[in-house]
């Protein structure tokens, strides 16, 4: 198994695991803030917002080109956040897990298709899919979990 298959396939578990966090919730559940300022559609939102962006990152690595365009910078992440948050403010808790869904399935399909020797271990393709797949799907999760386990929801 290639390393861009295994990071696709910890990804998928991951993010039925990240599923199985987030189930049942309501919309009051879903618009708590218990992480700092946000509730869990704040983290949904967080999540929607970085696949959206690093999908094209990803696709250009692919084509052979640099990640980001020149004059884009991701340095404030707080502002990245807070303008992903934002934008599903008014959403449906049902339609944010839905564009999660639509967001997750893009991001995967770009990320099988940048070519193998390019996720490799330390390289930027390698990080940037774990990052926003796995990595973001075990942290939230868990985090999701300990909070529904101390409300006992």
């Amino acid at each position: 198994m290639t390393p861009r298959d295994e990071l696709l396939s910890q990804a998928a578990r991951e993010y039925n695991a990240f599923e199985q966090a987030v189930h049942g919730l309501n919309e009051d559940d879903m618009r708590q803030a218990w992480f700092g300022t946000w509730g869990v559609r704040d983290i949904v939102a967080h999540m929607i917002g970085w696949h959206r962006e690093m999908g094209p990152a990803l696709e250009r690595i692919a084509r052979g080109e640099r990640p980001v365009p020149e004059g884009r910078s991701y340095e404030d992440v707080d502002g990245w956040n807070a303008r992903f948050a934002a934008a599903v403010k008014d959403w449906t808790p049902e339609d944010v897990l839905l564009e999660l869904d639509r967001s997750h399935e893009y991001f995967m399909h770009v990320a099988a298709a940048v070519p193998d020797e390019r996720v490799q271990p330390g390289k930027t393709a390698y990080r940037i899919i774990d990052l926003n797949s796995a990595h973001h799907y075990r942290e939230h999760g868990e985090q999701i979990r300990t909070w529904r386990a101390r409300r006992r929801i």
